[in-house]
């Protein structure tokens, strides 16, 4: 079991998913009218299929820092066109061998608490009931590899915990000392964690849970836990991991890496155009054809310890934003991101988002309207699947469709430092919108598309 999850570790901290560069391009001769689903897998809700998720930082968002002081933004964000708040770790964090002043957010006191530091719990289920009123859904963080070292469950169950030689508790890697590791190899302590999550369910009605680095948690814990989560109430779950069979009877949605390991590799010119159709071949050959990916430029751990989206991708971040909306999967914003952070926030101290600059705000409502009302940008076998199309500046453009009842939307993205001339080749004549120019818009073969430096047209049909 150790040497499992110290592999997994490995996965997760690099995002580690070979392209295959031999696979098929992009699932073009499957059947995209074909809904596929495993008939003991996971069912997707339907309200899930459209969605935009968001991450809410409770710590950094407001000077409070608190449910309360959040409150107020439930309306700004669902008119931003936000479906899913994930809210990082609401439980209380552990005092003992804790890090920095404030300490991690995933070194858990208490799974039946809520942080005072954020509030009361009634301050919790009162945004969860607004949001529910404003028709979001809310799914909380859920660390279930590990606790705090003043977790009740330490002093009451410590053979709920992994032993050395010595039959001393161990931290699930020797970088994570403010955390003790959980063992599954424990049936008594499965059944504790699975009724934990079930309280929050119950007691605060919210939908799921974004399950913290799940790969390195047993797969069959996780199946009976989705089992049981959902006789209480049908949930959303979404995995840390990028592992497929995490996807097959337990997680509604897993990481998607290796897209954003792309994305920053081609604006630093380490990788070309060509190696989005492997990655899309890949994806389409690793997973069912109705799991969720989620796609991202940025989330806590990406912004506070490899940097912003602007440190990483420069100018090429609305580019790539259009590419993590439009490509098979589910958007991820993260708290922020709106307001053009350009800030590393610090991880076990007080560092308040300044949201003087809400200029991106309008580009991802844009965003979440294109996804919504367009079919063949939802999720699963509900949206349509990616058609690569030829250029005539492949080193430097790369191109895609995906149509789904009727509707079509083309994008075309200039992954380069370069303004191009570029045309597609192996395209249908088709009249439609350019959507953000908010025109009509005739696209072919003979038509010459301007593109600026990290440039993009969206086409709707």
């Amino acid at each position: 079991m150790k040497i499992l999850k110290l592999f997994f570790l490995v996965l997760f901290i690099t995002g580690f998913v070979s392209v295959s560069t031999s696979a098929e391009k992009c699932r073009i001769e499957k059947n995209p009218t074909e809904a596929v689903q495993l008939t003991d897998g996971v069912k997707h809700l339907p309200w899930s299929r459209k969605a935009v998720i968001y991450e809410v930082n409770i710590r950094q968002y407001t000077p409070e820092g608190t449910f309360k002081a959040f409150a107020p933004n439930l309306q700004r964000l669902h008119d931003m066109g936000v479906d899913i708040l994930w809210f990082m770790p609401i439980n209380p964090i552990s005092v003992k061998n804790r890090k920095g002043p404030l300490g991690s957010y995933y070194s858990v006191a208490d799974y039946l608490k809520v942080n005072p530091e954020y509030g009361t719990l009634d301050d919790f289920k009162a945004v969860v009931k607004k949001a529910h009123q404003l028709g979001m859904k809310v799914i909380v963080d859920w660390v279930a590899n590990h606790t705090g070292w003043d977790n009740p469950w330490i002093t009451a169950h410590p053979e709920w915990y992994t032993h050395n030689e010595k039959g001393e508790i161990v931290p699930p890697v020797p970088d994570w000392l403010d955390t003790a590791d959980l063992n599954y190899d424990n049936q008594e302590m499965r059944r504790a964690m699975i009724n934990a999550m079930k309280y929050w369910i119950q007691e605060a009605d919210i939908d799921g849970f974004r399950c913290d680095v799940a790969g390195m948690v047993p797969v069959d814990f996780w199946n009976e836990a989705r089992k049981q989560l959902d006789t209480v109430k049908p949930v959303f779950m979404l995995a840390e991991a990028w592992e497929p069979q995490l996807s097959e009877k337990a997680f509604d949605m897993v990481y998607g890496w290796d897209l954003l390991h792309l994305m920053n590799d081609m604006y630093a010119g380490k990788k070309k155009p060509a190696d989005l159709d492997k990655y899309f071949a890949h994806v389409d050959s690793i997973y069912n054809p109705d799991a969720y990916i989620m796609n991202f430029i940025s989330n806590h751990d990406e912004n506070s310890w490899n940097g912003t989206e602007y440190e990483r991708m420069g100018s090429a971040v609305k580019a790539f934003s259009v590419l993590t909306f439009t490509a098979p999967g589910m958007p991820l914003i993260y708290s922020g991101q709106e307001a053009s952070l350009k800030h590393r926030l610090k991880f076990f101290e007080k560092d308040t988002i300044s949201w003087k600059d809400l200029s991106m705000q309008k580009f991802y409502k844009q965003l979440t309207t294109l996804r919504k009302s367009n079919p063949a940008l939802f999720s699963g076998t509900d949206g349509g699947m990616v058609k690569i199309l030829t250029t005539t500046q492949p080193d430097k453009v790369f191109a895609f469709s995906r149509e789904k009842k009727g509707n079509k939307v083309v994008v075309v993205l200039n992954l380069s430092k370069s303004p191009v001339n570029v045309q597609i080749t192996n395209l249908r004549p088709l009249n439609g919108k350019d959507y953000f120019a908010h025109k009509p818009f005739v696209l072919n073969t003979a038509t010459k598309l301007v593109l600026p430096a990290w440039g993009y047209k969206v086409v709707v049909y």
